[in-house]
């Protein structure tokens, strides 16, 4: 592990703040209060640097969002060019050049068929607005449909964000089921899980079953649906849960046979993660609605976009006391400075044909996690692009977890932490999601880190 000279932070009195005033997200906070917080202070390129100094590679991009590395010179000078003009103003009722530039941009490159953007603050809102915007669309169409649609599919395993509407979609109980009492309800059909297939079919044929699941669904109820809602190519934080070839088109092709709606979720695998721009493109999929938010940014600030349809966009035109408007909106909409910093990490895209990389990373990826197979506690390694997942076992015959109180998963990560390596796994699957950016020698490394912490936590 990499250090630079002592810095100026007192970590003793931040960790002291943090742990007296900070309440974390997704973490346990009896044990984060009695341990000792890693301080991130800087950094530099795929790096890492904590107050202290020491240099550890971001294995999972800052949660997914970091897409060329930390410091870009380009998206600093965006930023700091946009800041000498304005730093925000409102959307509502008025509108600003990088936002408009960046629509423009944006829908270039998306898949066919968008034409509009609706602009948020993250994954969460952008599902958000395509959900209200497609029952908002059924009930302002004429004729009027009947039944009425205002009903969704989601999957098993699926997670949209931690809002109220996107957690009604979500399918991960550890998350989502305390909050029950809170959601509407949801049509749910099964995932192409193949490892651990609910119908205890073996890949492909879960993909078909599960395929199946959602026409049966939809053939039952699918007049009363608004819109299928999925994530193209892999279920990120559901475990990455990567699906057979050709299952997501023919989840499209089974919503377009009964006039459903589609909206793709490519809040985690939107810009490059899997090889593609958008994961869409892989299966040559065209949704009425595409939410997308973490990398848009290239890793600096929050913002979301949610893609539509013109015909989507056209139904709720009308004369103001018709009220076909779409009532909502975020304070930090279109944000000039995020805006600015997108424009100039689509910039980046273009200049150093980062798609590209991304594929030759990818098969590399793919070939150093080979070995791993063989390890008596690996179950299972998934993998769309510069995505990927390692499910740990307690058993590879049965496909037995380790009990859950063991928390293998965490206690791995920490280890490949001490390898210079910052993870965060799922449950018990340890997630690969590095900047697009990430150079052949740091792949290496990420997995030498991984096996590493597999040896000292299982033995093996």
């Amino acid at each position: 592990m990499h250090s630079n000279p002592a810095s100026a932070w007192d970590h003793e009195r931040l960790s002291a703040l943090d742990r007296s005033r900070i309440w974390h997200p997704f973490t346990p906070m009896a044990e984060w209060i009695a341990g000792d917080p890693l301080v991130i202070a800087r950094g530099e390129g795929n790096e890492l640097i904590d107050d202290r100094g020491q240099r550890y590679i971001d294995g999972v991009a800052s949660l997914w969002v970091n897409i060329h590395g930390h410091a870009r010179p380009e998206i600093d000078r965006a930023i700091a060019e946009q800041l000498s003009r304005i730093a925000h103003s409102t959307m509502l009722g008025l509108t600003n050049p990088p936002a408009i530039e960046l629509a423009d941009a944006l829908l270039s490159i998306a898949p066919r068929g968008l034409s509009r953007i609706f602009y948020s603050d993250d994954g969460s809102t952008a599902v958000e607005v395509a959900l209200k915007m497609a029952l908002q669309y059924w009930r302002q169409r004429r004729p009027d449909p009947r039944p009425e649609r205002t009903g969704f599919l989601a999957f098993r395993h699926a997670y949209h964000g931690d809002t109220i509407g996107a957690v009604s979609l979500g399918g991960i109980e550890r998350f989502h089921e305390i909050f029950r009492p809170l959601l509407f309800p949801v049509e749910r059909a099964e995932t192409a899980y193949c490892y651990r297939c609910a119908l205890g079919l073996s890949h492909p044929a879960c993909g078909l079953a599960c395929a199946e699941s959602a026409r049966a669904i939809l053939e039952r109820a699918g007049d009363r649906i608004a819109a299928v809602v999925i994530e193209p190519a892999i279920q990120a934080a559901g475990g990455m849960i990567a699906f057979p070839p050709g299952f997501t088109r023919r989840i499209v092709e089974i919503a377009r046979a009964q006039g459903v709606l589609v909206i793709a979720d490519e809040v985690a695998t939107g810009f490059g993660r899997t090889g593609r721009m958008f994961a869409c493109e892989r299966e040559g999929i065209e949704p009425d609605f595409l939410a997308v938010a973490k990398g848009i940014t290239g890793g600096y600030l929050p913002l979301a976009a949610t893609l539509v349809t013109e015909e989507i966009h056209d139904a709720f035109l009308g004369r103001p006391e018709d009220l076909r408007t779409f009532f909502h909106g975020h304070s930090y909409t279109g944000n000039p400075l995020a805006c600015a910093a997108a424009l100039a990490s689509l910039a980046i895209f273009r200049e150093e044909d980062t798609l590209a990389r991304v594929r030759i990373r990818a098969a590399e990826l793919e070939r150093l996690l080979a070995p791993l197979r063989d390890h008596p506690h690996v179950g299972d390694i998934r993998q769309a692009g510069l995505m990927a997942g390692i499910e740990i076992v307690g058993d590879r015959a049965t496909r037995a977890p380790f009990p859950a109180a063991d928390r293998i998963g965490v206690r791995v990560a920490h280890a490949a932490r001490d390898h210079g390596v910052i993870l965060r796994p799922l449950g018990d699957v340890i997630v690969i999601l590095p900047p697009l950016s990430i150079r052949s020698d740091e792949l290496e490394r990420i997995v030498h880190a991984i096996a590493a912490g597999l040896r000292e936590v299982t033995g093996v």
